[in-house]
């Protein structure tokens, strides 16, 4: 009898015992996964200037979800240095202080309506830092197309090419092509790393020589006529676009000046007579009819920019 609880006693630690190793090990499995997953993302940790990251576990929760990882991959499309886990914190505060300070200067019915256009507004933030990088790398492509025609007439191959254009660019084509060039080391094909390039910073420029790129090294066609060809081409486009883009500044400007007018309105009737806005908006039919003013006034917003969008 005592033989038998000694044994099932010595049972009982053995599994214990095991039991504490193995979520030892499971809990340091799952650390160095995160602690991977974090430098692959440009999570938490340290970023490129040695600055510590914030809001580590908050970037870690975000980033298992849908939202996060679309999040995630607009950020990575800007070159901004933030986690997704940092913006998602930034843009909570700044909601939060639009929806108080709307409340408080103009009526508590504008408090989710300033939320909803600081959201919007995020959104809009993220697409215009990405057309600026794209714009950016556009306007470097001319020299891209260059300095891979030269290093392909000097018998480099088009994976080293793209590899020295990268070591000689600047950002954001330098940074761009140092990750094409790793992607490439680790043993991706360049139909795969340039067409992801393409996806990532989408425009017809980059399109072109991508598809001239690709079609070549399948080919092996004379790469370097056809990228100084390409070259002349880019350059033309680039003056073309720069023309345009002087031409549609006063459309652009007049789309934000008009909802900006109907804003400064609004805190002048207040201004004016204290507490008009709140009495207006106490009823279903003032709110109805705000609602209907600001749709107006966003859809006047839309209708601008879109006469004034111009693809080249």
């Amino acid at each position: 009898m005592i033989d038998t609880a000694l044994v099932a006693l010595g049972a009982t630690l053995v599994c214990g015992t095991l039991a504490v190793a193995g979520i030892h090990t499971y809990a340091a499995g799952r650390a160095q996964r995160e602690e991977l997953v974090d430098r692959l993302a440009g999570g938490p940790g340290l970023d490129s200037s040695g600055r510590g990251r914030h809001f580590s576990a908050v970037d870690r929760r975000v980033r298992r979800t849908r939202a996060g990882r679309r999040i995630a991959l607009r950020l990575s499309a800007t070159g901004l240095t933030v986690t997704t886990g940092e913006f998602v914190v930034y843009v909570a505060a700044v909601l939060v202080g639009l929806w108080l300070l709307a409340a408080t200067v103009l009526a508590p019915f504008f408090g989710p309506i300033a939320a909803a256009a600081g959201a919007w507004g995020a959104v809009t933030f993220l697409n215009w830092q990405r057309q600026k990088r794209i714009e950016a790398f556009i306007a470097q492509l001319p020299e891209v197309a260059r300095i891979l025609a030269n290093a392909t007439a000097a018998g480099l191959a088009l994976r080293t090419s793209l590899a020295m254009a990268a070591e000689e660019l600047e950002a954001p084509a330098g940074e761009e092509l140092h990750r094409v060039a790793d992607q490439l080391s680790l043993g991706r094909t360049i139909d795969d790393t340039l067409g992801e390039l393409a996806e990532r910073l989408p425009s017809r420029e980059l399109v072109v020589l991508v598809t001239t790129l690709v079609l070549s090294n399948k080919s092996g066609g004379t790469v370097v006529d056809s990228l100084r060809n390409l070259t002349i081409t880019l350059e033309e486009r680039k003056e073309t676009r720069r023309e345009v883009r002087t031409m549609l500044s006063e459309v652009n400007a007049t789309a934000f000046t008009v909802p900006a007018l109907g804003l400064g309105s609004l805190l002048l009737i207040n201004s004016q007579n204290e507490g008009a806005l709140g009495r207006v908006t106490g009823s279903s039919l003032g709110q109805i009819l705000i609602l209907v003013s600001l749709g107006l006034y966003a859809i006047g917003f839309f209708v601008i920019r879109r006469l004034g969008r111009i693809e080249v």
